[in-house]
């Protein structure tokens, strides 16, 4: 078998679990490389609470830069009670920040899929949620997360006043729906654009340009136009009505939140982070899964390592143009779930428990 060019994967496992699920994605990229001569040049990193134990930095310059040379970054977690009391400046999630804004990772992909082996695990009716398949698109560089002026000042009678500021260009809208637009032509040809235009005239713009490059670009996609707390209630009510929701930094954040727990566990689900494509049609992008470094559980050999194993198919389908092998990822952690493995968050009667190593080594075993 001819070899390709080599690629680097940058491993960043961080606090709580995510050095377990990290190793997980980590046997199963030396699986391909010894089965399917892809030759990936795995490198790892310290990012989080672990990198500021030390080296009292979240991130480190060279941690920094190995994330710019690499074709994917994938994260396991940051963060944790331990460093709470930290200065905002230094505490773990300041990493994950920095990264998203230096590599210019402005479109977020948080998928929610109910697999039908775990229908009775969601909070809802399964008539509801069978089937669901949903792609949300967040804007992840710009809005009140990174506005200025923000900052935290005294005002008079002793006071003090807490300011961030929310604010959004034409440009910055238009590449994150162009984003969607684009992955609703592979999926339903169905954008629900969602902001909060009644109140905000920053929600007023987003309306107004996504309308506009809609017009211009994407005629044949059907767009509809929502107020975010009305998404928030219909993706209770119904949340089939959806395909890809496309909204910004806060709203995104908090509806993707939602949205995931409508599939019945966060260990389940994954996300990408992309970049903007150069000349070469490569772009800067990494992968997570989005439940959190979950320290209560910690080193304890129960946490899922599936969202993690699906993060990194989701960095071979969009940053290594390796649609077969990300499928075969897909295939294999559905037949395990077949067989009736379960993990302790998606455990249910008569099925069988096994801890994160063993999940791993299950999902290995259906790739061959």
């Amino acid at each position: 078998m001819i070899k390709v060019k080599k690629r680097k994967i940058l491993l960043l496992p961080g606090d709580g679990i995510g050095p377990e699920v990290i190793a997980e994605v980590k046997k199963i990229l030396e699986w391909l490389n010894k089965n399917k001569s892809l030759d990936f040049e795995i490198e790892e990193g310290l990012v989080g609470g672990i990198s500021y134990d030390k080296h009292k930095n979240p991130i480190t310059d060279e941690v920094f830069y190995k994330a710019l040379e690499s074709e994917a970054v994938i994260l396991g977690a940051v963060g944790g009670p331990k460093w709470d009391n930290l200065e905002f400046a230094k505490r773990p999630e300041r990493a994950l920040l920095k990264l998203r804004k230096e590599l210019k990772l402005f479109a977020n992909l948080r998928p929610a899929i109910c697999f039908k082996q775990l229908v009775d695990a969601s909070s809802l009716k399964p008539e509801i949620i069978s089937g669901l398949d949903i792609m949300i698109v967040r804007e992840l560089t710009g809005g009140i997360y990174f506005g200025e002026p923000r900052g935290i000042m005294p005002i008079e009678n002793g006071e003090r006043k807490g300011l961030n500021t929310h604010s959004y260009t034409t440009s910055e809208i238009h590449r994150v729906a162009r984003v969607a637009f684009e992955l609703a032509k592979k999926r339903k040809n169905k954008v629900t654009s969602c902001e909060k235009s009644n109140v905000m005239e920053a929600g007023v713009l987003w309306k107004e340009e996504v309308q506009a490059l809609h017009d211009k670009e994407f005629k044949k996609i059907e767009l509809k136009h929502m107020l975010a707390d009305n998404c928030a209630m219909q993706l209770l009510r119904d949340p089939k009505q959806f395909d890809v929701i496309v909204t910004d930094n806060l709203f995104g954040d908090i509806l993707s939140d939602e949205a995931a727990m409508l599939t019945g566990s966060l260990g389940l689900l994954p996300s990408a982070s992309l970049g903007t494509k150069d000349k070469n049609g490569k772009m800067r992008s990494m992968y997570e899964p989005i439940h959190g470094s979950a320290p209560d559980i910690a080193g304890k050999n129960v946490a899922n390592p599936i969202a993690s194993i699906l993060s990194l198919s989701m960095a071979l389908r969009y940053s290594l143009d390796l649609d077969t092998e990300a499928n075969l990822i897909d295939s294999a952690v559905q037949k395990v779930l077949d067989d009736g493995l379960r993990t302790k968050d998606i455990m249910s009667s008569e099925k069988k428990e096994v801890g994160t190593s063993v999940m791993g080594d299950a999902i290995i075993s259906k790739l061959k």
